[in-house]
């Protein structure tokens, strides 16, 4: 019997467990998990967040565990839902729920599976409070090292799967935060000016755990949400800031499961490839225009598509936006939505756009360093922005403040600066100087690189034989150093990231999951004992 470990029970560690008991032979896994309950992603738990932030997918979109989580919300009873400000009458598969919420149904989940589990004759162990500190590749398996154990232990196969890694916690007073979750949700903010570097979901976060502690929210009113503020708090101003000060649309109407695309097919991505990286990003834009075209002919002339090339697509999709202030825009955008919703119609051109993200993506690998700056500038902001689109309810919500009088937008230019000025930041922008007595970087989750890793056996393996960035294969199994081939499976979103810029949400981390157990059935079988020993004399263990 194989011996797996799973290090994490975040969303991905979650799916791959899953698809190892629905699809795998039984093996012993012990599950390694450094918070005090697992199951529960980082995102999604209490500390880290409150009912007021909401999960940036619908019910439809979340791929199922035990049961879909709409059958799921549907079987709590009412109190419990309404403990989340969620009224049980109101549930339906589009909706946006509080991520606490979303952190339950994967707590409840994630034991239902592991008692799936057992009585399929899978040996499952789950270490809760017990961080993983160290991993080391050998021919004979993979060494383990956990707090609280005795000793390291030796794997078949080790599936790190520690999602998303934020700057520690500081200790001082808070006046900077490196991000939303270093911290902020249980510091103190004063009725001060705020600035939050970042426009779109982090940063709305951000923003409502600093308004929580102010005032309060009145949901579905007349003039829909308002902000409550109280009199003692009237000197809080917040300031979004980006480089260009637009804010995110909402989330919008459209077929689930997507539609397969026409010409962006997987098919035609591997010939573009295959035909080699000069000119291979305006090959593969010269194939989206014939998509875009074909699905939305109407909007295709009006943008005069025909004209624009993969560096100032970008220009003409957030036009409309730029010349308009952005609270205006973004009412007009809610009524859109809204009456799409209702009428259950898609705009063809954004819907073309979401689905063409993930195949385009293929081709960012194979770029050359020219062409992946002018994809990064480009083509990657307009992938993100449209996949990115906020719930509806996240957007009123910032109205709301920005009718209370506390939320300004600003938009900050390519050549602005940050300094400290003793427990102030300033910035620096447009020939101005901005003052803010407490600063918070929602910019999201930013790529690490190999030298960021917390396990420093197998970092030095990856750095003397895999380079600054973890080199993985298509089935997510680390590729270098050769030791580690077929033993570690890397799910690490953060690390991915380099050259997979759209891997992040719980549909990457199903895919993530499902394609790891595959991989787990063609691992490489473990050493004999005098292998085991060779590695030893030379090293690896």
């Amino acid at each position: 019997m194989k011996k797996v470990a799973i290090i994490g029970t975040g969303p991905t560690g979650i799916y791959t467990l899953l698809s190892l008991v629905n699809d795998q032979p039984p093996c012993s896994v012990t599950i390694f998990e450094q918070a005090a309950e697992a199951g529960v992603g980082m995102p999604y738990r209490r500390e880290a967040s409150s009912p007021i932030m909401l999960a940036n997918i619908a019910s439809i979109e979340i791929p199922p565990v035990m049961t879909t989580y709409i059958a799921w919300l549907q079987a709590q009873c009412p109190e419990m839902l309404a403990g989340f400000g969620v009224t049980a009458g109101s549930l339906h598969e589009r909706q946006f729920l509080p991520r606490i919420l979303l952190g339950e149904y994967f707590r409840q989940q994630f034991l239902q599976l592991v008692h799936k589990g057992e009585s399929q004759g899978f040996i499952l162990h789950v270490h809760t409070s017990c961080q993983v500190t160290d991993i080391l590749a050998a021919g004979g398996g993979v060494t383990v090292t956990a707090q609280g154990r005795p000793q390291a232990e030796l794997f078949d196969f080790v599936v790190i799967a520690t999602g998303h890694v934020w700057p520690a916690e500081n200790t001082r007073p808070h006046t900077f935060f490196p991000s939303p979750w270093s911290g902020l949700m249980k510091a103190s903010v004063p009725a001060c000016r705020v600035g939050i570097l970042g426009t779109s979901l982090s940063a709305i976060d951000a923003a409502m755990a600093v308004v929580t502690q102010h005032g309060h929210f009145c949901e579905n009113t007349a003039r829909g949400s308002q902000f409550i503020l109280r009199d003692s708090s009237r000197s809080l101003q917040i300031v979004l800031m980006s480089r260009a000060g637009m804010l995110p649309e909402a989330d919008f109407y459209c077929p689930i499961p997507y539609q397969p695309l026409q010409r962006v097919t997987p098919e035609a991505i591997t010939a573009l490839i295959a035909d080699g990286s000069a000119g291979l990003l305006d090959r593969a834009f010269g194939l989206m225009v014939q998509e875009i075209t074909l699905a939305d002919p109407l909007w295709s002339r009006q943008t005069g598509l025909a004209r624009l090339n993969a560096d100032n697509f970008c220009d003409a999709w957030f036009a409309a936006r730029q010349q308009q202030d952005p609270f205006i825009h973004a009412r007009k955008n809610l009524q859109d939505t809204r009456l799409n919703t209702l009428t259950k119609y898609t705009v063809p051109w954004r819907y073309v756009i979401l689905r063409l993200h993930e195949v385009i993506a293929g081709i960012v690998p194979h770029l050359d360093p020219r062409d992946s700056t002018r994809f990064a500038s480009g083509l990657a902001r307009v992938f993100i922005d449209n996949y990115a689109a906020i719930p509806p309810q996240s957007l009123r919500r910032l109205l709301a403040l920005h009718d209370a009088g506390i939320l300004t937008l600003l938009p900050l230019g390519q050549d602005y600066r940050a300094r400290k000025d003793g427990n102030r930041t300033v910035i620096f922008a447009g020939g101005a100087r901005h003052t803010y007595d407490i600063f918070i970087d929602a910019r999201g989750q930013k790529p690490l690189k190999t030298r960021d890793l917390p396990f420093p056996g197998l970092r030095r393996q990856m750095l003397c034989h895999g380079g600054e960035i973890p080199q993985v294969a298509a089935n997510f199994t680390l590729l270098e150093p050769a030791v580690a081939r077929g033993r570690i499976a890397f799910g690490a979103i953060p690390y991915l990231m380099h050259d997979r810029p759209f891997i992040q949400g719980l549909t990457v981390s199903a895919e993530i999951g499902e394609t790891i157990a595959h991989a787990l059935g063609h691992s490489v079988p473990s050493q004999s004992a005098a292998e085991q020993q060779t590695d030893l004399q030379q090293g690896y263990l």
